[in-house]
């Protein structure tokens, strides 16, 4: 490196470490944040770095580095990038031409080599599959990364244990198919339990990309729904409220789905077992919640199935049952019966031992099975030495129905009631089947059943 006004150039080192938020693939843009030290001959000994990595050596053919650190009160930053070449593979990927900036002006000029003959094989061996936070708050970070048509959902379910007034909280972004802008929206919805349910809806508002390193959470016009607060209006609903998360993330689908992408959909439940404190107002009537349990959840994918049910029940002590049961409206499986995935949170184990379980059983055999209608829908199920029996009910006059429209255009319709009934069956087979417990939800049962 070569600072201005020097003859002489110093030897620098840089030694980073890089992280990304999703899997590195070589024909995509991938974003990167960077920490690590440098040493500058006669200037700086090991001095903190940090910054941001564009990788991108097929789409755009280069990989820009962005560094910023300080030394003897003077705050740098190096600007660089390595133009990626098929004529010069091996030099353009590990030759890296930069320049340096001093408060917008340039400071100096470089070029930084990476060692082939001593780092390859410490470069190749670092690459990691880091375990990724399950607390709600890295869980709530929006998934979305500019990409045309996915929908990401937040939702928040809560019962008033005061006066049993259900809370559905619905906000939603969705990318279209087409390429067109994104945009936020959703709805709230309150469930007394002496008159119907009752909603609003608000946006659509334009959204646009995370922009930086660091993910956002879901904000339009005038709600927010952060990792600890949701508040919002919409029509004449207002609504202020502090979350308290009291359990681990409960995945419904397995935990590589909602990493990886790798299906149409993926659910997962950020904060099982929540309270929620603060209020909600509709036409200058006030609920106040105190410590009233609920749970936050998660959808990312292409959009809604063809059919599905969805169950949340708290049985207390900590005990929480969730299931999704689909069927998928892919060409070829349209035809299939309800997948189902359930989850069994109970003395602080989780049944099945996998999320894969229930939904494809062993080789096909053994599957969970779920009959979805109204008011009443069933699913049963066995594995290992315990089987389970579902039935929910949902009221015709607690149950709301709301119109989704997905990525692609098509909409469906889902029937939610955040005061459904259910009961439930766990038994244990000791050379017969014995019941072991059952859980008996009346109006505490949060459910759902869409179609299109």
């Amino acid at each position: 490196m070569r600072l201005a006004g020097e003859s002489a150039g110093r030897r620098m080192r840089f030694d980073l470490a890089v992280r990304t938020d999703r899997m590195l693939l070589p024909h995509r843009t991938t974003e990167g944040r960077i920490k690590g030290r440098v040493r500058i001959e006669g200037l700086a000994v090991d001095v903190p770095v940090c910054g941001e990595m564009e990788i991108s050596p097929l789409a755009r053919r280069r990989i820009r580095y962005r560094m910023r650190f300080t030394v003897r009160g003077r705050h740098y930053t190096l600007d660089g990038w390595k133009s990626v070449s098929p004529r010069r593979p091996l030099a353009s990927l590990t030759v890296l031409p930069f320049v340096l900036l001093d408060g917008g002006q340039e400071a100096g000029h470089g070029q930084l080599r990476f060692e082939v003959a001593r780092s390859l094989v410490p470069f190749v061996t670092s690459f990691r599959w880091p375990r990724l936070s399950d607390e709600p708050a890295s869980l709530h970070a929006r998934r979305w990364e500019g990409e045309p048509g996915r929908t990401e959902v937040w939702y928040t379910t809560v019962t008033d244990p005061v006066t049993g007034t259900g809370l559905w909280l619905h906000h939603e972004l969705t990318a279209p198919s087409d390429g067109s802008s994104a945009y936020a929206h959703g709805w709230v919805g309150l469930f007394p339990p002496d008159a119907p349910p009752q909603h609003a809806r608000f946006g659509p508002d334009p959204v646009a990309p995370s922009a930086g390193p660091v993910p956002q959470s879901f904000a339009a016009e005038r709600v927010e729904a952060g990792p600890d607060r949701l508040r919002g209006t919409a029509g004449a609903f207002a609504w202020d409220l502090t979350r308290h998360s009291r359990s681990a993330a409960l995945y419904t689908f397995p935990r590589w789905a909602w990493r990886r992408g790798l299906l149409p959909a993926a659910h997962l439940v950020s904060a099982p077992s929540a309270t929620y404190t603060g209020s909600v107002t509709h036409e200058g009537r006030r609920l106040p919640l105190e410590a009233a349990p609920g749970a936050d959840a998660r959808i990312y994918g292409e959009g809604n199935a063809l059919r599905w049910a969805w169950l949340h029940a708290d049985l207390g002590a900590g005990d929480i049952l969730e299931i999704v049961a689909a069927v998928s409206k892919k060409a070829g499986l349209r035809r299939l019966p309800p997948t189902v995935f359930l989850r069994l949170r109970r003395n602080g184990g989780t049944w099945p031992r996998t999320a894969e379980r229930s939904a494809v059983g062993w080789l096909g055999a053994g599957r969970f099975r779920a009959r979805i209608g109204l008011p009443s829908w069933t699913v049963t199920g066995r594995s290992g030495l315990h089987r389970i029996r579902v039935r929910v009910t949902q009221p015709v006059d607690r149950t709301l129905a709301l119109e989704y429209t997905d990525p692609d255009g098509s909409t469906a319709v889902c029937r939610n009631s955040e005061t459904s009934d259910a009961r439930i069956e766990w038994e244990r087979w000791w050379g017969r089947w014995r019941t072991e417990a059952t859980w008996s939800l009346s109006g505490t049962a949060h459910a759902e059943v869409g179609e299109r």
